[in-house]
């Protein structure tokens, strides 16, 4: 069993935690921590931004919190924090990884669509090359 398992989701999409959520509360056994992370993606200094009010994205991670805190409890999970990142994917995945003490990151191989995973690749298949902890990939 492992000791501190994070579980990377993405809450607006089912399959990113429907059969990683039971692997990772199953591999931190009975007395192990569970990490489960949403990340808010970054917009950056893109005229896009130029857009949101100033308090979006204080306002947007406010909200991701709640949501996150809402399924945690909605789950009934025990020994489970919640920690919403922002930025982008992969790198959040592993800031949290390093800031937790994980010693194992669980989450889903989401189907990309072709032309997106050629253009930047899977945010699985980035973690699991980058990290420096166990990674299993759920399909």
């Amino acid at each position: 069993m492992f000791e501190t398992v994070l579980l990377p989701v993405d809450l607006g999409h089912e399959e990113s935690w429907r059969k990683a959520l039971p692997l990772a509360d199953e591999l931190r056994g009975k007395t192990g921590a569970l990490h489960i992370l949403a990340v808010l993606p970054d917009f950056g200094e893109s005229i896009v931004s130029s857009f949101f009010p100033s308090d979006f994205k204080e306002n947007a991670l406010n909200e991701v919190d709640a949501a996150l805190r809402a399924f945690i409890e909605g789950k009934n999970l025990d020994r489970t924090t919640p920690h919403v990142g922002y930025g982008h994917v992969a790198e959040a995945i592993l800031g949290a990884a390093g800031r937790v003490g994980a010693d194992l990151i669980v989450m889903a191989s989401h189907p990309p669509d072709e032309l997106r995973s050629i253009l930047i690749g899977s945010q699985a298949g980035k973690v699991v090359r980058h990290a420096a902890i166990p990674v299993l990939v759920a399909r």
